[in-house]
C-alpha cells in the first residue's frame, strides 16, 4: 500500500488549497484526494501524474483495460475543472478517441491527460465507462451513478 492510500483523511473542501497543492475530484463518487504536486509516487498505470496515475495511487476506481498504454478508451473521462493545468492530447491520444462513445470537447484519456502544475481538478468517469460488476465493485455504485 503507498503512503498516499495509508495517509488518506477526510478533506475539507471549505478550506482553500494550499500552495503547491493538487486536489483531485473524482465525479460522480465524489472522491477528493490531494498530494503535494511532484511527490505522488509513479504507480505504472499511464503516464505519470496522470488522473489514472492519481486514481491507482488513491484507491480510485477507473477503468483501465489495456493498462493505461493508450491502446484503449476505458479510462475516458471528461474534464469538469481546471483543463488549463493538464497537458494537451498528442496525436496518439487524439487518434484514439475518436474511437470513443460520447465524446466531448472536454473529452480525455485518464491514462494520458497528466497534471502539469498544482491546483484544482474536477473529472467525471462517464455513467457508461464505469465498469464496476466485471472489476468486482458493488452493483449499488454503478446503478445510483
Amino acid at each position: 500500500m503507498s503512503e498516499n492510500k495509508s495517509a488518506q483523511q477526510q478533506i475539507d473542501l471549505s478550506k482553500p488549497l494550499a500552495e503547491k497543492m493538487v486536489r483531485v475530484t473524482f465525479l460522480p463518487e465524489g472522491k477528493t484526494v490531494e498530494f503535494e504536486f511532484g511527490t505522488m509516487p509513479y504507480d505504472n498505470h499511464g503516464k505519470p501524474m496522470s488522473f489514472l496515475d492519481v486514481a491507482e495511487n488513491f484507491d480510485v476506481f477507473l477503468d483501465h483495460a489495456c493498462g493505461g498504454v493508450c491502446a484503449c478508451t476505458t479510462c475516458h473521462l471528461w474534464i469538469k475543472e481546471g483543463e488549463k493545468g493538464i497537458s494537451e492530447p498528442e496525436d496518439e491520444e487524439l487518434d484514439r478517441m475518436e474511437t470513443a462513445s460520447s465524446i466531448q470537447l472536454n473529452s480525455r484519456l485518464g491514462c494520458q491527460a497528466v497534471i502539469t502544475k498544482p491546483g484544482t481538478y474536477v473529472v467525471e468517469i462517464p455513467k457508461w465507462n464505469r465498469n464496476y460488476v466485471s472489476e468486482g465493485k458493488p452493483l449499488t455504485l454503478a446503478e445510483n451513478k
